[in-house]
């Protein structure tokens, strides 16, 4: 075949990095009769997703600093991965307290500098952004606040909502603060197009009176409108919700929302479907912001305490089927910081480090964009497929397929619609045009004819649970820069291909016959037989350089392992066992060292993907009785090591001096299958916590998890008209419990329940077993007042309400589940128990004090 050349200046490159959303900063925006906020000239609605970030500021800016890190290359380095993955808005709540004094006067120093230079970076690369120039708070978490002599510092959050000095220093400090021209750009705040509204300060929580409260906003707006600016001012309108109307009296143009529908702080990972947390959006006062024709954006959200991709799909539809027109994660971890998820530790978001939640982000980005405003999807599990999106709790999946585009945050075997068509693809793991054996992101752009851009993440690696105590000392997760086999199988670029690196020190050239090459981290040109670049592969593309790459060297320098035994097995079945171990090499041998009654066997480990080993321990070894077992690691320098304990040596060795093992229950099938025991799982319960709450040792050896409340409904300060609802629930999930006692639980009728009543007499409390579909099959009991167990046969469970557990924020949004499901009770499909006491109480019990005592609950 003639060689063809195809010459490409880089003037006519069309593709954006990481997206084909165009972003435009508006000159103006206006807000139109129906709350929409358009640019004036064109009358386009303002649409736009992107991130919380922070390093100028607070502990990100200390903690640069103590790792010798240059805060600008940091902010440099994470703008970049901003726009490969499509965001195209920012936010931030301005530290006030290191940028401004006691009176409210701004200070020049080195944050404010950063702010302005992470400001210009942004808008170089097509942001827009909402700023909120008062946090109120101090400048510490997670560490002691610094005194700074501000007003913040000074009055605190409290006192600046009443204090009229407190006031007048807050009126001084956004006069300066929006007046406050940006070395870099050469723009006041106030005239900046790439800033499309203030929203006046974080969180403010007003009490007392409506009157005050406007008034206080209204001398905030008048503040801000004294600069002349013509920008929208917004107000947070998610907490202290009941004074919705006192907010807009006040001359705001739009409210703000956060949303963490898995509450804040659980310490831990979070299992189970959520998606019945993040369904819905509902704002019961949305007739007031119609009213006032008041726009609405998201200035925070996250599924906290979740490392999962499935769920932010699913919020960015609800966000647009709620009327948001624009929303901002919180927070993207800076790059430096995300190996220890010190910042906020029940928040984990960084494209090296959280590969499949940041492209999960991207597709939310997508939606935003594509999706209108107020589309209706109908309930869940009906709204998960929709548009080009599809949406797997089961395969932790997130899938964007269009015409043109490919996002998918997991493996997948869902097929593009026009790979012939495709532009751009993004994703984690297999796909039917990719396959990749990385534990990084990739993404793949067409340049033109037959010449791809390729860009390879390095490994991330999981080294403990994120969401737990953090600090700098401790390391969460790391990268690790590995070759790995790739297939490409594109109609545009074929089976024969050269793939060339790009990046500064990348020395790659070689070249497929089949679409299989080996790929290490890096930016390359995949380029088509018959193709020829004769472009400068240091210019522009889109908003970024064509040889650009951005990652974290490898980090491992020390071996690092993981492993949870599971509590009980079943006989007579096959146990597939997972291992997190990983080295600076890959270890010569892996193997688990197995002992039940007299049978000992030494079973090979299987590597699965960077980090990740498995072991099975076939079903003829599965006998009644308690399972040890070792794994063994025979490292490069042909050095043995055992887990637990990382001891030197084999556990068959003679001078071997390890005395523990991992341990596993191994049961019959005719075993009872436990759903709840309080000795190990009452501190795991999801609950909203009370005083009463406590853990007390009991008979023989067992645990009582006592649940004591005064009153079953307490006033919520931040919406004092919502209706009362009388109900305390709780839950625990038991999948890993029953992940391994599967093939027994359709044999299993009886579920019993040990427990007893704490106020001296018989009460009600309802017990429900909720499916992986979010409906809860329950019946309500009576709490005996002396310590027995009570008997449900499955036969007796009736489809109850769902409580939205954990309780989310804002507090407005539904106590109850509103689903669609219509399927029948299948004990195969349960993944917790819910706990609740309020059902079929009458008034007066409603008002009394309650108090139970769980020892276990069992499946029989």
């Amino acid at each position: 075949m003639k060689q063809i050349k195809h010459i490409i200046p880089f003037l006519v490159f069309i593709l954006f990095s990481g997206s084909t959303i165009a972003q435009v900063h508006p000159a103006e925006v206006i807000i139109d009769q129906k709350g929409i906020m358009r640019s004036k000239k064109g009358k386009a609605e303002i649409k736009g997703f992107g991130i919380n970030y922070t390093v100028p500021f607070a502990h990100a800016w200390r903690s640069a600093r103590k790792m010798g890190i240059d805060p600008k290359a940091a902010m440099r380095d994470d703008v970049y991965h901003f726009t490969r993955l499509g965001f195209d808005l920012y936010r931030v709540h301005v530290w006030d307290t290191e940028i401004s004094d006691s009176l409210g006067n701004l200070i020049s120093n080195e944050h404010l500098d950063a702010f302005d230079y992470l400001l210009w970076l942004l808008k170089d690369k097509g942001f827009n952004a909402i700023i909120t120039p008062i946090a109120f708070w101090g400048n510490g978490w997670p560490e002691p606040d610094q005194s700074t002599g501000s007003f913040s510092m000074k009055y605190g959050k409290k006192e600046a909502l009443t204090n009229a000095d407190a006031i007048k220093a807050q009126h001084n400090y956004l006069r300066q603060f929006l007046n406050h021209v940006n070395p870099y750009t050469g723009l006041a705040y106030k005239d900046e197009p790439m800033i499309l509204a203030f929203e006046v300060s974080n969180e403010p929580h007003h009490t007392g009176d409506a009157a005050a409260v406007t008034e206080f906003v209204k001398g905030m707006v008048g503040a801000i409108k004294e600069t002349k600016t013509k920008k929208p001012v917004f107000y947070n309108i998610s907490h202290a919700v009941h004074f919705a109307d006192a907010y807009f009296q006040g001359g705001i143009q739009g409210g703000t929302f956060q949303w963490y529908p898995t509450g804040l702080g659980y310490r831990k990972e979070l299992s189970g479907n959520l998606l019945p947390n993040v369904d819905r959006y509902d704002i019961p006062f949305d007739s007031v912001i119609r009213s006032h024709r008041g726009a609405k954006i998201v200035y925070e959200f996250d599924a906290a305490d979740v490392n999962k991709s499935y769920i932010y799909p699913a919020m960015a539809r609800s966000f647009r089927s709620a009327g948001i027109q624009l929303a901002t994660h919180f927070a993207y971890d800076p790059t430096f910081l995300a190996p220890h998820n010190t910042e906020y530790n029940t928040h984990y978001m960084n494209l090296v480090y959280t590969p499949k939640k940041a492209l999960a982000l991207m597709i939310a980005a997508r939606i935003f964009h594509e999706i209108p405003l107020y589309s209706d999807f109908g309930k869940f599990p009906h709204d998960t497929v929709f548009q080009n999106i599809t949406i797997s709790y089961k395969n932790d999946l997130a899938v964007y397929n269009s015409p043109q585009s490919f996002i998918y945050t997991n493996h997948t075997k869902i097929k593009p619609k026009t790979p012939e068509q495709l532009q751009q693809i993004a994703g984690y793991g297999n796909s039917e045009i990719i396959t990749f054996g990385g534990s990084g992101a990739y993404f793949l752009d067409r340049i033109s004819e037959g010449i791809w851009r390729l860009e390879v993440m390095p490994d991330a690696i999981a080294i403990n649970d994120p969401f737990g105590r953090n600090s700098l000392d401790k390391i969460v997760s790391q990268v690790q820069w590995n070759f790995h086999p790739m297939q490409v199988n594109l109609p545009n670029l074929g089976r024969n291909f050269s793939i060339k690196g790009i990046n500064v020190g990348n020395t790659i050239d070689s070249k497929t016959t089949n679409g299989f090459f080996n790929i290490g981290p890096g930016t390359y040109l995949l380029m088509r037989s018959d193709a020829f670049f004769l472009s400068d592969i240091s210019g522009k593309w889109g908003k970024v350089k064509l040889n650009d790459f951005v990652a974290p060297k490898s980090e491992i320098t020390q071996a690092w392992f993981s492993h949870t035994a599971p509590s009980e097995v079943e006989s007579g079945t096959e146990l597939r066992l997972f291992f997190n171990y990983i080295a600076p090499a890959r270890p010569i041998k892996t193997e688990l060292v197995a002992w039940l009654q007299s049978d000992y066997r030494t079973i090979p480990m299987k590597y699965l993907s960077p980090g990740k080993y498995q072991a099975i321990i076939p079903a003829d070894m599965m006998k009644h009785g308690i399972l040890h077992y070792w794994v063994v690691v025979t490292g490069q320098d042909r050095t043995t090591t055992t887990w637990p304990g990382q001891i030197k040596g084999h556990p068959w060795d003679w001078d071997f001096t390890g005395s523990d093992s991992y341990q596993t229950r191994v049961v019959p099938s005719d075993y009872p299958v436990t759903l709840f025991e309080a000795c190990t799982d009452a501190n795991q319960l999801v609950r909203e916590w009370k005083p009463g709450n406590q853990l007390m040792p009991v008979e023989l050896g067992a645990c009582m998890a006592e649940i004591q409340l005064n009153e079953l409904y307490v006033p919520d300060i931040e919406n004092l008209s919502a209706a009362p609802v009388y109900d305390y629930s709780f839950r625990h999930s038991f999948i890993d419990r029953l992940e391994q006692r599967q093939a027994s639980l359709n044999n299993k009728k009886d579920l019993v329940i040990k427990l007893v009543s704490l106020t001296g007499k018989a009460t009600k409390m309802q017990i429900a077993l909720v499916t992986v579909d979010g409906t809860a099959f329950g019946k309500v009991i009576e709490v005996p007042s002396d310590l027995s167990e009570t008997h449900i046969h499955t036969d007796e469970l009736k489809v109850v309400q769902t409580v939205t557990l954990p309780r989310p924020y804002p507090s407005f949004l539904p106590y109850y589940f509103d689903h669609d499901n219509k399927k029948p009770f299948d004990i195969r499909q349960i993944e917790s128990i819910q706990f609740s006491i309020g059902p079929e109480l009458n008034k007066i019990e409603q008002t009394q004090p309650h108090g139970v005592g769980i020892i276990n609950v069992r499946l029989y």
